[in-house]
């Protein structure tokens, strides 16, 4: 499977615009519950003002409302990357920290945001479960279980140690473009072959002629 992902995509990448550790740690605190593409509508009025700790502060939680008003959730999100804001700079000398541990203390980030960023910004291993990682890792039989904490697990020690870096992006670009939730597109699937997921879906049909 992840022998065709790579082939398929060497490099694979995250869908979030950011331009350092600190504004790559705010948009995916903004990205719970709502889609990377509103959250980069959003954070290209916002990161231009506000790309440190310090500016993110100047602008109060009233002034980063006003630029994240489009995304759900936006008041506790704004009070969030306010008040980490504030904590990077008082605790870690403005600098996003490269530990799990300390990343979870922050408010508003939990595991997966923490596995996001150790993984894109400081190039760590780590395995980040959202909704689309979760059904893929279910769907297909590659990582059952019934929490994401149950998925990361078993796809951390599955992962063979050379694909385990782009692991999370291939399986979350997946399930977001081909292992879709309503109706997987498994006709152009590159692991279908593998896949324990039946009946597969067939191609549709337009006008007496199936689709390739």
């Amino acid at each position: 499977m992840f022998g065709a992902f790579a082939a398929d995509n060497p490099e694979p990448k995250g869908e979030l615009h950011y331009v350092n550790p600190f504004t790559l740690l705010v948009a995916v605190v903004l990205s719970a519950q709502a889609t990377d593409t509103g959250v980069n509508k959003a954070t290209a009025g916002l990161f231009p003002l506000a790309d440190t700790p310090e500016k993110m502060l100047a602008l109060g939680v009233e002034g980063i409302e006003q630029r994240i008003r489009t995304i759900g959730l936006f008041r506790t999100k704004a009070k969030n990357v306010f008040a980490l804001s504030q904590q990077l700079i008082e605790r870690h000398n403005s600098e996003v920290p490269q530990d799990r541990e300390a990343l979870e203390a922050l408010p508003g980030v939990g595991r997966k945001t923490a596995n996001v960023v150790l993984n894109i910004a400081f190039g760590q291993p780590t395995i980040a479960v959202d909704t689309h990682l979760f059904r893929v890792g279910n769907r297909t039989g590659l990582a059952p279980g019934k929490t994401p904490l149950a998925v990361e697990t078993e796809l951390t020690r599955l992962v063979p140690k050379p694909y385990l870096l782009h692991a999370h992006h291939w399986l979350i670009l997946h399930g977001r473009y081909v292992c879709k939730a309503r109706k997987p597109e498994c006709w152009h699937c590159i692991i279908a072959e593998w896949c324990r997921f039946e009946p597969k879906t067939p191609p549709p049909v337009h006008h007496g002629r199936t689709e390739a």
